[in-house]
């Protein structure tokens, strides 16, 4: 089958891979039909981490179950179903806990498991035209047959989660104010969320005009951090109170707003304590590592960073931290997108087939303008 495979830093190939295989009762081979380019592939894709030659990205996946495995119970070939990026058990102490990001059982050794990501076990990713789905029963979300809302469901196996999981990490409540930095596709989706929960005013902050624009769209208030120091233009439009909450969808590749290009991987974390008011709540879903070869200085490279604690303390700020356990989320999300509540694929700018990967991945990593968010079409999908 062809799939996506990392080569080098800056270098993609869609090539030949083997298909996958049946390797348990549990398992399922999905057929893909959508699988979309994340913002944290561009850490691997820049060679900031350990990811060698010949892994096949895509953690965020969709379509149609071709083999199903005899232990499996609950799914029939011929199911729609969309997978969340943490591949989980379904029955350690963090999964029974709803905390299916952490599950102890799918990475020995590490804490929590994805599709096509380094660290994260030995599961190939789905930017391929064929997904080995282990645990099926618990890992697949079923959808509606068909085709319809196949940009929105797509979103279901990361970043609509994830930014949700964002506000729910800073329990953002009706009426409260939000301050979202990061205006990618994580972000964008927080703002959205936040909304969807009843924020009465949410900030997004980036330097992007493309995604500020987009965060315009759907009812936020952008903030240019090109323009001066972001929570200098908050406090002004919240008479110098700051927000009630705020989320930090960035992590640790942000950019200095005195010297865009620049990166300080502390940055945003310290804007979030400057901005949010006194007792109020910081939501990270952003991505911080443990280690980054290409950060700025030693103790980046070692994840540590100097964060103002003491402003915090003195602030009473809670933060709550960690990727999103997707299934906490993803039934509800959907339900909601069916009910024509909610359209996350607002954020999708292009569908594509997956030859056209190596091209997208160059467009998305350097920001060029309509490239906020890829849906790749593998086979026999909408756009091959």
């Amino acid at each position: 089958m062809k799939a996506v495979v990392y080569e080098k830093p800056f270098n993609v190939t869609v090539r030949d891979v083997d298909d996958p295989q049946i390797q348990h009762p549990n398992d399922v081979v999905v057929r893909v039909t959508s699988t979309a380019i994340c913002g944290s592939d561009l850490h691997m894709y820049e060679g900031r981490t350990a990811a060698e030659s010949g892994i096949v990205f895509g953690h965020e996946n969709l379509g149609i179950i071709e083999e199903v495995g005899s232990g499996v119970t609950s799914l029939s070939q011929g199911d729609r179903v969309v997978m969340p990026f943490n591949v989980a058990c379904g029955f350690c102490k963090n999964c029974l806990a709803g905390k299916t990001g952490f599950c102890l059982t799918v990475n020995p050794g590490f804490a929590g498991g994805a599709y096509g990501y380094v660290a994260m076990g030995p599961y190939m990713g789905g930017q391929a035209e064929r997904l080995r789905v282990p645990f099926a029963d618990f890992n697949c979300l079923k959808l509606p047959p068909g085709d319809e809302f196949e940009n929105d469901f797509v979103l279901l196996a990361d970043i609509f989660p994830t930014g949700y999981h964002g506000c729910e990490l800073a329990q953002v409540k009706p009426g409260e104010s939000v301050v979202v930095f990061g205006a990618g596709p994580v972000g964008l989706m927080a703002a959205y969320s936040a909304l969807l929960r009843g924020a009465a005013k949410v900030f997004v902050v980036d330097r992007v005009p493309e995604r500020l624009a987009k965060a315009e769209e759907i009812g936020a208030i952008p903030i240019d951090f090109s323009e001066g120091d972001p929570t200098e233009q908050i406090k002004e439009q919240t008479n110098g109170e700051g927000t009630d909450k705020g989320v930090d969808a960035v992590g640790y590749q942000a950019q200095s707003h005195k010297d865009p290009g620049q990166e300080e991987p502390a940055i945003v974390l310290n804007q979030l304590i400057q901005t949010v008011r006194p007792t109020g709540m910081l939501g990270v879903p952003g991505l911080y590592v443990p280690s980054d070869p290409g950060a700025p200085d030693e103790q980046a490279k070692h994840g540590q960073l100097l964060v103002a604690i003491g402003k915090m303390f003195e602030k009473g700020l809670a933060m709550g931290t960690g990727q999103c356990n997707v299934k906490q989320y993803n039934r509800q999300l959907r339900d909601l997108i069916i009910a024509g509540r909610a359209k996350p694929s607002f954020v999708v700018s292009n569908e594509l087939p997956l030859s056209d990967a190596p091209d997208a991945y160059q467009k998305f990593d350097k920001r060029i303008e309509g490239y906020t968010k890829v849906v790749l079409h593998p086979g026999h999908a909408l756009a091959a």
